[in-house]
């Protein structure tokens, strides 16, 4: 595979295929970052939210050593927000797009887990990202499996869905695409700090007078305009205003960083200029595309929440178990870890994730230790 200005080069028309068939690999060799994982880039079909054959790129990660008699299980990780620029899609990065992610993995490859980690739509691949819209990332996440199955027969059937921020909602929505995996059969779901109410984001964003948080109100608007039937690049100029559109194209040109320097001291409201109608009506096609609670989750289903969170409030996810509690959702586990941050709680909730999976037809990992100071930027 090679690259156009950091974008993976699709075949032009892309050649019809069914969800998960392989595109293109390549094998880049044990990844000594990654516990020495053998690392592919890969380029795989999926499909978007509304039926039409797309390529996304991602990558798959198979444990060293030799595989189990059943094979390796596979762990479809759902990453956290990276940006929206093809630059920020995680296979082009060594860590998976942040430390915290690739400690997360680290965690999972030594437990005895094949990962395959999906960039999502539009992500590393012509055409803007779906950002937060739940049905493309959940069928890519789901559709990676496939291609991994292709990619290594010393795979195990059976597979599971984790994610963080936007992977976990993301991981929610896969639940809703196992049917596409065939005989492959999915486990349980682990959504972390999932993202929810989205009907509420951009009203939020705008009242916070917290400019960091603008840069996830920019991204939503480009999901939700590649969302969109005839999806295509958001008109911000007309939308925001040439002031606040100028903000925003660099934003959306860069990847996300703990304090992004175009956001300094700007004026939420100003830089957010929507209101009345068209405020209320971009929210909710947001909700409709993107919220995970609307539907429930027939498989066990983990969810892992901070008590300090300050990106995706605590209060949105006991709303989100609630609704997925409801008839329909039988066996889902909440856990809570007091103190904990945004990206902490993912290293302070590993063992228990190792465990719920071990329990849903998963490998039996051994002694588990949660890794030290585990900081890291918040992202959604």
């Amino acid at each position: 595979m090679t690259r156009a200005n950091h974008t993976y080069q699709v075949p032009d028309p892309l050649p019809a295929a069914e969800p998960g068939m392989l595109i293109a690999a390549t094998d880049h060799g044990p990844d000594a970052r990654l516990e020495d994982a053998r690392r592919y880039t890969v380029l795989y079909h999926s499909t978007n939210a509304h039926g039409a054959d797309i390529a996304v790129s991602g990558t798959v990660l198979l444990p060293s050593g030799t595989p189990p008699r059943r094979g390796w299980p596979v762990v479809s990780w759902a990453h956290g927000t990276t940006g929206v620029a093809d630059a920020c899609a995680p296979s082009q990065s060594p860590n998976l797009g942040l430390d915290v992610f690739a400690q997360e993995l680290r965690a999972l490859l030594r437990a005895g887990y094949a990962v395959a980690a999906s960039d999502y739509p539009g992500l590393g691949t012509p055409g803007p990202h779906t950002y937060l819209v739940g049905a493309d990332e959940g069928n890519a996440v789901a559709d990676i499996v496939t291609a991994a199955h292709q990619l290594a027969p010393v795979l195990a059937p059976v597979w599971f869905a984790v994610g963080h921020s936007q992977g976990g909602q993301a991981a929610l929505f896969a639940a809703h695409a196992e049917r596409r995996t065939g005989a492959q059969r999915l486990g349980a779901v682990v959504a972390v700090a999932p993202a929810s109410h989205l009907e509420a984001m951009l009203a939020g964003v705008k009242t916070s007078h917290v400019p960091s948080e603008l840069s996830f109100a920019f991204y939503s608007l480009v999901g939700l305009a590649a969302a969109e039937p005839g999806g295509r690049a958001v008109d911000l100029r007309s939308l925001l205003g040439p002031s606040a559109a100028a903000t925003a194209s660099r934003v959306i040109a860069d990847c996300v960083t703990d304090s992004d320097p175009a956001l300094k001291g700007v004026n939420t409201e100003e830089m957010l200029p929507l209101q009345g109608d068209r405020l209320r009506r971009m929210s909710t096609r947001m909700g409709a595309y993107g919220d995970p609670d609307r539907a429930p989750v027939t498989v066990p289903t983990l969810v892992v929440q901070g008590g300090a969170d300050e990106d995706v409030p605590p209060a949105w996810t006991d709303e989100v178990v609630a609704h997925l509690r409801r008839p329909g959702s039988p066996a889902l586990v909440y856990r809570t870890y007091p103190g904990a941050g945004h990206s902490q709680v993912l290293g302070r909730s590993v063992c228990d994730l190792l465990a719920f999976l071990q329990a849903h037809g998963g490998t039996r990992p051994g002694t588990c230790v949660p890794p030290a100071g585990n900081s890291g930027i918040g992202v959604g």
